[in-house]
């Protein structure tokens, strides 16, 4: 009998439910017996022991479905060796949880935190596996992470439907996409969308620089200028600041948003029309577009073979399109970004696109 639990971290994303049916599935095909107990809303369901035993119908159906059947929560990695509100020691808790339940292995799909936290338990003994789902695919050791194809595919087709709009009415459009620290969903959907400026956080933009690009494009007859702007984007001004410095300035910031503060700086320096559109939180929603489907389904069925081989320790990735297994201790507290020198940045901006440096 190979006893499993199973839970869902952080911010929700498209294929978590194709992940784990990918696991449950190749359990299931095994020749041993298998119990899997799924943890309601992420390390919270491990830490109150509030979970639910799955059975292959609970996997039926769920290939194609968003979101999580399990539900997930954000439980940041720094507060985890702090006691709850009741003085309820919370890592104490998952390992005795675990080990009530008598649990071979947990399997834990999640980001950067939730890898930490992973990391943790496996150094406190327990036996892990772990899944890179994330929009941002800012996971360290693995090419890809499930979720960022469709997360590109939404905010690409924003982007798409500004165009006939902004043609229309000779406006410049900012179309903020989801990224606070890492710029590969705002960088991919950018180029695919055909958005004439990009910025993102790994490139510290000059307004100047940006102002000049929209100018330059009316100046030769375009109606219109598109920007692909990343929640993290940050000036030249305030990437020179310290971190305590920068939190300061946030704390007194009047504008929504780092685009809204960028559409007034166009606006005023270049005299045009600026609108702000913000896709937010459908980027994770929705049904997970079929390349998600696919590589969430690979991924599961590996993590399902490492499990009935015993080998615990490790995230299922991908590396120069295949699949692998990275120890754990390689991935968590590493964060993966886009370099400013690398070949995409350089074959974008050959295509006349600006990121403002």
């Amino acid at each position: 009998m190979i006893r499993i639990g199973m839970l869902t971290s952080g911010g929700d994303c498209q294929a978590l439910n194709a992940a784990m049916r990918g696991v449950a599935k190749t359990l299931f095909n095994g020749k041993e017996q298998v119990e899997i107990y799924g943890f309601l809303d992420g390390y919270k369901g491990l830490i109150y022991g509030k979970f639910r035993m799955l059975t292959g119908f609970d996997f039926s159906g769920i290939l194609t479905k968003g979101g999580t059947i399990l539900g997930s929560s954000r439980m940041p990695f720094k507060l985890m060796r702090d006691p709850d509100e009741n003085g309820l020691n919370k890592v104490e808790a998952m390992k005795q949880n675990y080990h009530k339940l008598q649990l071979d292995c947990l399997v834990i799909l999640g980001g950067n935190g939730t890898h930490k936290t992973a990391n943790l338990l496996k150094e406190e003994g327990l036996n892990v596996i772990t899944l890179p789902k994330t929009i941002d695919n800012d996971l360290w050791g693995t090419d890809m992470t499930f979720g960022f194809q469709s997360a590109v595919n939404i905010a690409t087709d924003a982007i798409d439907n500004i165009h006939t709009t902004a043609a229309s009415h000779g406006r410049v459009f900012i179309v903020e996409v989801m990224g606070h620290k890492v710029g590969f969903l705002t960088l991919n959907a950018g180029m695919a969308g055909g958005a004439d400026v990009i910025l993102i956080p790994e490139i510290p933009y000059d307004i100047n620089k940006v102002v000049e690009a929209i100018k330059e494009r009316h100046d030769r007859g375009s109606r219109f200028t598109i920007l692909a702007v990343a929640e993290g984007a940050i000036s030249k001004e305030d990437a020179k600041l310290s971190k305590k410095e920068y939190k300061k300035k946030l704390e007194s910031y009047t504008y929504p948003s780092v685009s809204y503060e960028i559409a007034d700086q166009i606006a005023k320096k270049s005299g045009m029309e600026v609108r702000v559109t913000v896709p937010g939180h459908t980027q994770r929603g929705g049904t997970p577009c079929p390349y998600d489907r696919v590589f969430a389904s690979r991924l599961g069925s590996e993590a399902g073979k490492l499990i009935l081989k015993g080998e615990y320790g490790f995230m299922v990735g991908y590396k120069n399109r295949e699949i692998v297994k990275v120890p754990l201790e390689e991935v968590a507290g590493k964060l993966k970004m886009v370099d400013p020198n690398s070949s995409i940045v350089k074959e974008a901006k050959m295509l006349g696109i600006s990121f403002g440096d």
